[in-house]
């Protein structure tokens, strides 16, 4: 089980990420000067509707929003990972998965919230990163 605690550790350790309050959903987010890659997502009252409308509920966990490389890696997380990972109506279109921190391993959640960094920094950051961290 892995904690909000966790998401921040994981992406302050990650170079030029900085931590922001949301001034319009009250929740953190770790951002890199070309945007945001992972973030508190509570559910809106529209988000409620729809869900309820198609018979889910939001999880009773705190979740976080990660940024993917596209509909198709969002997909394959929910179908390999659908404890942990899931969307939601809003994100339809929108390369980004909502996560359950109460069921995904700390493991997989630092493999998730670093390849949404990688999208969000420069060829150069990523490449000097992977050169120093590369995959196992």
């Amino acid at each position: 089980m892995a904690t909000l605690d966790d998401v921040r550790a994981i992406a302050l350790a990650l170079p030029g990420v900085v931590e922001r309050l949301d001034g319009q959903r009250g929740g953190v987010s770790w951002r890199t000067p070309s945007g945001g890659f992972v973030w508190e997502r509570g559910p809106s009252g529209h988000d409620l509707q729809q869900l309820d409308a198609l018979g889910r509920e939001w999880p009773d966990a705190v979740v976080v929003g990660v940024r993917t490389d596209g509909e198709q890696a969002k997909l394959a997380l929910i179908e390999t990972y659908p404890d942990a990972f899931f969307t939601i109506p809003h994100f339809d279109g929108y390369p980004a998965v909502l996560v359950r921190l109460d069921t995904i391993d700390r493991d997989l959640l630092r493999e998730v919230v670093t390849d949404a960094w990688l999208l969000k920094v420069t060829k150069r950051v990523a490449d000097a990163w992977l050169a120093e961290h590369p995959p196992a």
